[in-house]
């Protein structure tokens, strides 16, 4: 599997004095493989989740392409980019997902089952277990804290399996003992399974998780050494 970016970019129009749109990611290119782990780091406002939302096919580009293999994203219409998106891309979002009037069980289950397919339970099991969160399946998730959603969040996006998984700030409400077990999960996932992983971040904890590590600013991408050494944003990482 490869994801590949090809000069990417998304421009927001708006009514001020001077240009009248700015860029929220800047042109640019990038390709992410199977058995890896991506972590971009980067200050709120970046583009962070811009870019996240162009790579998996949530947010088309204002210019330039996304390919999975030889399927160029957004020419796809909604039906067939949802049935991949929910075949071989996997999101955990940042903002709250889970659907109030489905247990955490159905909640989990919900993206399989909207195309007709569902998870062995045990399977559902162990990944609750895992994160310590097997006594909420028959739960409501408003009785749940926000560290347990966001978990709710990432068993829903491992049981489909994705070729690519994106997690936008996966351990942003989590204590540091959740955190060391969701980015060690996250890892071992693309590496055992040969898939690859996205992480956006703004937590050093995930440092060390990674294959590659990139920074973003001001809507740009440039990889770690080069921010250490002053250089200047890469077109292509």
């Amino acid at each position: 599997m490869e994801l590949r970016a090809d000069q990417i970019s998304k421009t927001f129009f708006r009514s001020t004095a001077g240009a009248n749109y700015f860029f929220a990611v800047s042109p640019l290119s990038l390709q992410i493989s199977s058995g890896t782990v991506t972590v971009l780091m980067g200050r709120s406002g970046s583009g962070k989740t811009t870019l996240l939302n162009m790579l998996s096919g949530i947010l088309e580009p204002s210019e330039g392409k996304v390919w999975l293999d030889d399927t160029d994203l957004y020419s796809l219409d909604d039906r067939q980019l949802s049935r991949l998106r929910n075949g071989r891309i996997g999101i955990v979002p940042q903002a709250r997902s889970a659907l109030d009037a489905l247990t955490v069980m159905e909640n989990i289950q919900l993206p399989l089952k909207l195309y007709g397919s569902q998870a062995p339970e045990e399977e559902v099991s162990h990944w609750m277990e895992l994160f310590g969160i097997e006594h909420l399946a028959n739960a409501m998730p408003g009785e749940l804290s926000g560290g347990e959603l966001r978990r709710v969040a990432i068993i829903r996006a491992l049981v489909q399996k994705p070729d690519i998984l994106f997690a936008d700030e996966p351990t942003g409400d989590l204590d540091d003992e959740n955190t060391e077990k969701v980015l060690s999960v996250l890892r071992d996932y693309a590496r055992q399974n040969q898939k690859a992983v996205f992480i956006v971040t703004h937590e050093n904890d995930a440092q060390q998780y990674a294959d590659r590590l990139l920074r973003m600013e001001k809507g740009q991408i440039f990889p770690v050494d080069a921010v250490a050494q002053g250089g200047s944003a890469g077109s292509s990482v």
